[in-house]
């Protein structure tokens, strides 16, 4: 017989110097794997979802300021390179700016009571600007499934809504009331009671161990609500004590809130490497905004503040305090868990005073109405960061 010529590579098996089987058959494919971003535990409940994706990358959601973790993921996502040393070093000088952003409006309101010149400069005229510059620097944060996820939570966020809306204007009525404080200061904390919820309140609710997604929505809830339910409140309660510019806030209320919120969303959506470059510097640009508003407010009313003495400030330590203890117990009551009745009590206490004296100043025409809103955009941070603290080491028990 004759052999055929063998066609290809000859392929031997048998077994080697060490008697293990060897075969010289090609070896299977093996699956690439898989790039995987490590993010901390440290995060917010928020970033341990799974990352959406837009363009082919990864898309961790986040807010401005969550630690140094999370930027090193936006860097990474925006570009896929390590980061640099300048980088690592912004990151960690930018949340030990942020984490610390009580103790510098403290510090801004001190000086402004003591040398009003100091700010004054940082008149009304600026607020707007500051306002808006906030907002965004929010919005390019959020993406359109942020406001879809509202619907998907619609008790808490809802029951959020009602306190901010219903329960704060009546508590702040009530207490002014309980005080006798005169009609203007009355005024003044009715409009503390009837607007949106703080963005400094998702850095507390983090730092709170809460649930900062749903910190994020019921912020983003409120501030659009404050579009109608502010104006609406201000006619129905206060139209027969001060005169009101109701169409005039609903203007301003979408100048400031609603314009830079959706520019940041449609920024988001459609440049998103660019809104990733520049969102490290959000809470930065966060905090800045949120001093110069604080001291410029104090600076205004530096006067009437001392003037107004301890009455209207106990007013408006009681009004976040018991709100907060209100926002928390109403969480429990209906049978909420200790995360979700944290993020509550924090975002009930906290609201937008900045924003309540930019209107107080544009639209009433009594000097006095903006002194409550300069007194609380001090106490708001004050009482935010102290139940933050509080809770930070306080570790959270699974309820049964």
């Amino acid at each position: 017989h004759t052999r055929a010529p063998r066609v290809g590579p000859r392929v031997r098996s048998g077994r080697d110097a060490t008697g293990a089987t060897r075969s010289a058959s090609r070896p299977s494919r093996a699956a690439a794997p898989a790039e995987t971003l490590a993010v901390s535990s440290d995060l917010p409940a928020r970033h341990s979802q799974p990352a959406a994706r837009m363009g082919g990358r990864p898309l961790v959601p986040s807010r401005g300021s969550s630690g140094a973790s999370l930027q090193l993921c936006r860097q990474a996502v925006s570009d896929g390179a390590a980061p640099s040393g300048f980088q690592e070093a912004y990151t960690k000088a930018s949340d030990f700016l942020t984490n610390l952003f009580p103790v510098w409006t403290v510090v801004s309101a001190g000086v402004a009571l003591w040398r009003p010149e100091v700010f004054l400069w940082c008149n009304s005229s600026y607020f707007t600007g500051l306002l808006a510059l906030l907002m965004f620097s929010m919005g390019i944060t959020l993406t359109v499934d942020d406001f879809v996820r509202v619907a998907s939570k619609p008790g808490p966020v809802g029951l959020g809504f009602v306190a901010c809306y219903v329960m704060m204007p009546l508590l702040a009525l009530g207490i002014g009331k309980a005080f006798a404080l005169s009609p203007a200061l009355l005024a003044g904390c009715v409009v503390v009671g009837s607007i949106n919820g703080g963005q400094a309140s998702n850095l507390c609710t983090y730092i709170a161990k809460g649930d900062v997604a749903l910190s994020v929505l019921m912020t983003t809830s409120t501030t659009i609500g404050c579009i109608f339910m502010t104006p609406l409140i201000a006619k129905l309660v206060l139209g027969t004590i001060v005169p009101v510019d109701a169409a005039g806030i609903a203007m301003s209320t979408i100048q400031v809130v609603l314009a830079p919120i959706v520019l940041g969303v449609i920024c988001n959506k459609f440049a998103f490497k660019t809104c990733r470059a520049v969102e490290p510097f959000c809470p930065v640009v966060g905090v800045i905004c949120t001093v110069l508003l604080v001291s410029s407010s104090v600076a205004q009313c530096a006067s009437a503040i001392l003037d107004a003495g301890v009455t209207l400030q106990v007013s408006l330590i009681l009004l976040h305090l018991v709100g907060g203890i209100i926002g928390y117990w109403m969480m429990r009551l209906f049978k909420y868990d200790e995360v979700t009745s944290r993020t509550s009590a924090i975002e009930t206490a906290m609201k937008s005073s900045a924003f309540g004296f930019l209107l107080a100043s544009l639209h009433f025409g009594d000097y006095l109405v903006r002194v409550p809103a300069a007194v609380s955009v001090v106490w708001m941070a004050v009482m935010g960061s102290t139940m933050a603290v509080i809770w930070r080491f306080i570790p959270v028990k699974k309820d049964k």
